[in-house]
């Protein structure tokens, strides 16, 4: 944030000719009319240098405004009307200082202005409204220093998150590249069986076709058709020994079956990002379970056995791809929890309002004592070891489901496991649609 330089009382000052005590009423109000005091509200009275109060025009109106009070007053010294416990401010006083100070000790209706002195000795008078706008001015300055500031936060911030979902990304990618290596593997594995098969089998094809053309040639003697017709048994036999006719049709279901998990793969991992409708829409909560449960298999299955108890859900308004993230990160979240081989538990249900669904992830890990889970959606906050944590994807997680208008809550037991608690509604309103989230993801499909 840029510095506001700082001002200081002696820029303000007015240098305004001092009145003495025994001036008399009468010319201190002929001096409230020339041009040179029009803009002031008091003058100084001031004896030997040092300030003794101020007279102000509201108090000669007073005087002048009773009956007779010229011919009465007017003859009179200065000093019996004047106010002797002015505002007197220092003139290498700061204007931040001094304004609040003015603030404090200023009565109301303001009809004076300050004294400002050095040592205790005369220097000027300032301006109440002169203050008052220079504050005004540095308020604005500040204000703009701060949206600047605000907006190299949120830049910040912004980066931070595309950082912690970079490095979800790479998780991700590196558990469907395993998930996807396995059937990909017995897949290369039957082609190149099959091309075998296709290799032993051509030969018996081409002994057949041979012995065929002999038969069909009326010039081919018997020692002829008898070669071919030994050679295309001789194939054919060995082609019936090695089983091929057998195995081929289980080795292409085989191949079919690996093909569907690759494409099921691929497919949940579209629509667990959704890159290509990135909008709120009308989503299965289910689907979207099974989809993180998909991506994070590889992770997943080492370390829990996973229980679905899905129930009957109504589609729920959301930003897809922000609340596939959520579910992913508290899902692996469940399995790092889980020390050996544990259980998670995943369940789902219309809540009895019927406007919102719940969604409960539980795991019996290690659990958290409850000055960790009081923390653990604070950004940057992380039990992990260095370099093995960003301590962002629950806070993000957070903040996704709070800009949904939905709730998280979190319960654990150490020793005995934790679970999350996830509330949204089924329908977003038209103020929710302008949270961060909602409305990038909105302005996405646009």
């Amino acid at each position: 944030m840029a510095a506001v330089r700082k001002t200081r009382i002696s820029d303000l000052t007015m240098r305004v000719h001092p009145i003495p005590p025994g001036m008399r009423v009468a010319d201190v109000a002929d001096l409230f009319l020339a041009d040179a005091c029009r803009d002031l509200l008091c003058l100084p009275v001031v004896q030997d240098g040092r300030p003794l109060g101020v007279i102000s025009r509201y108090a000669i109106m007073r005087i002048f405004l009773r009956q007779y009070g010229r011919e009465i007053f007017g003859q009179r010294p200065i000093e019996r009307f004047m106010n002797s416990a002015p505002l007197m401010v220092d003139i290498d006083a700061d204007v931040e200082a001094a304004s609040a100070w003015v603030r404090q000790h200023m009565v109301l209706p303001v009809t004076e202005d300050f004294i400002i002195v050095e040592q205790g000795h005369y220097r000027g008078m300032g301006m109440v409204t002169s203050l008052l706008e220079l504050m005004e001015h540095h308020v604005a300055l500040r204000g703009r220093a701060l949206a600047r500031a605000n907006a190299s936060l949120k830049a910040s911030q912004a980066h931070l998150v595309q950082s912690e979902k970079m490095a979800s990304l790479g998780q991700m990618v590196a558990g469907v590249a395993h998930e996807i290596n396995t059937p990909l593997g017995y897949v290369r594995s039957n082609v190149e069986l099959a091309r075998d098969f296709v290799s032993q089998t051509s030969s018996a094809l081409v002994a057949s076709r041979n012995l065929i053309h002999c038969l069909l040639d009326e010039r081919a003697s018997d020692e002829e058709i008898s070669g071919h017709l030994m050679t295309a048994a001789e194939e054919t036999e060995s082609v019936s020994q090695s089983g091929i006719l057998e195995e081929v049709s289980p080795l292409f279901d085989d191949t079919l079956h690996g093909l569907e998990q690759i494409s099921d793969l691929v497919v949940n991992l579209r629509n667990f990002s959704r890159l290509d409708r990135a909008r709120v829409d009308h989503v299965n909560l289910n689907e979207s379970l099974d989809s993180a449960l998909t991506i994070g298999r590889n992770l997943i299955k080492h370390k829990a056995e996973v229980i679905c108890d899905y129930g009957d859900l109504p589609s729920v308004e959301c930003a897809a791809s922000q609340i596939n993230q959520v579910f992913l990160n508290i899902l692996t979240n469940a399995a790092q929890a889980i020390s050996d081989y544990g259980r998670i538990t995943v369940s789902t249900r219309v809540l009895p309002d019927g406007d919102q669904v719940e969604v409960r992830i539980r795991d019996n890990g290690c659990g958290m004592p409850e000055e960790v889970r009081a923390r653990i959606f604070d950004p940057f906050f992380t039990t992990k070891p260095v370099g093995q944590g960003t301590g962002l994807g629950l806070s993000i997680s957070y903040q996704i489901i709070e800009q949904h208008r939905g709730s998280i809550d979190v319960v654990s037991t150490p020793g005995e496991g934790t679970e999350f608690v996830l509330c949204l509604p089924c329908r977003q309103t038209a103020s929710a649609a302008q949270n961060p989230v909602l409305a990038e993801a909105a302005g996405s499909e646009a």
